[in-house]
């Protein structure tokens, strides 16, 4: 006899206790991930490094960081890292946010399958422009864009967001140390 799985609502989500954990609502299904390790976070601040100046440069709005969530028909996840417009005043309106043009996850033991199977089509159903999965075993990137097949980038990523004259052209080496 199959057993029925909870769904747990927004509310439920808030209610979780502030432990360290990570609480992520992906379509009723409830996520817990453990505090990240020095390596998954020395990856993200050299990724953010890249991706600040561009983003600043270009006039993109901000890189944000996990307590920064994503909302979309009643599921909130927190993102390794997200570029979107800032909107001011929203306070923890988060599902009024603006469309993220670039989320990105980093994959670790705990997410590895969440982060390349549930967020990848949850993030494709939000109408995410660009996901990228970043690999540290392999060194590398998974670029998934709405449409296109998928592509797993190890030496020169671009990313070119809409109305950017110029891409940011990262060597992807340089992530990884």
């Amino acid at each position: 006899m199959a057993t029925k799985l909870k769904r747990w609502t927004l509310e439920e989500l808030h209610s979780l206790p502030d432990d360290g954990n990570k609480y992520e609502l992906i379509r009723g299904e409830l996520f817990v991930t453990p505090p990240p390790t020095d390596d998954h976070e020395t990856i993200l601040a050299r990724l953010t490094r890249i991706l600040d100046r561009f983003v600043e440069a270009n006039g993109l709005g901000q890189v944000y960081h996990p307590r920064a969530v994503f909302r979309f028909e009643g599921s909130e996840v927190e993102p390794d890292l997200m570029v979107r417009q800032e909107a001011p005043g929203l306070g923890n309106a988060w599902e009024k946010a603006p469309l993220p043009m670039l989320i990105v996850e980093l994959l670790s033991p705990t997410t590895r399958r969440r982060d390349q199977m549930q967020k990848k089509d949850f993030y494709r159903d939000a109408r995410i422009p660009e996901y990228w999965i970043v690999d540290p075993e392999q060194a590398a990137i998974k670029v998934i864009r709405p449409g296109e097949p998928a592509v797993t980038v190890r030496d020169t990523l671009v990313w070119q967001p809409a109305g950017v004259p110029q891409p940011l052209t990262m060597d992807v080496a340089r992530v990884f140390g």
